[in-house]
């Protein structure tokens, strides 16, 4: 079977019929403005609302999230937050201060300051540490290698 006969096997019965009534009444097109971004979002915040959405509802709403996206990171680029920003995030959220992220990781109190204050970036080891810590991916951390 080929792909294309796999797409269009997700797309018979009420599937089809929910994902074409949307289209009709919000075509999935590229988005060009901010004023197609804000009806786009008021689309899915709508059915994100929804307590039960249908398949069709999800492969609608999966396209247009994708059109959204694009349309955002061509024309709202967010940099990435400075390993001082996370770091404080990342405390924060635990409900912990230097010392006691110094006492739980054996980072050295100078170090989570000179961090905390931008004049120092997290290395790979602090990378690994803080990742194990806090709970989240290398990957968060590591914007700035």
């Amino acid at each position: 079977m080929s792909t294309t006969s796999r797409i269009a096997g997700r797309f018979t019965g009420k599937v089809q019929d929910d994902y074409l009534g949307l289209i009709m009444k919000f075509p999935l097109t590229s988005i060009r403005s901010e004023g197609e971004l804000d009806a786009a979002r008021e689309v899915i915040d709508r059915l994100l609302a929804e307590d039960r959405p249908s398949k069709g509802v999800q492969l609608y709403l999966d396209a247009l999230s994708d059109l959204v996206a694009t349309y955002e990171d061509h024309h709202h680029f967010v940099p990435p937050a400075s390993d001082a920003d996370m770091l404080l995030h990342l405390m924060e959220a635990k409900g912990v201060n230097q010392t006691q992220l110094h006492r739980d990781t054996k980072i050295p109190k100078s170090t989570i300051s000179e961090i905390l204050s931008g004049k120092k970036v997290f290395s790979r080891q602090i990378i690994v540490t803080l990742a194990s810590y806090f709970g989240v991916d290398k990957s968060v951390l590591a914007h700035n290698l």
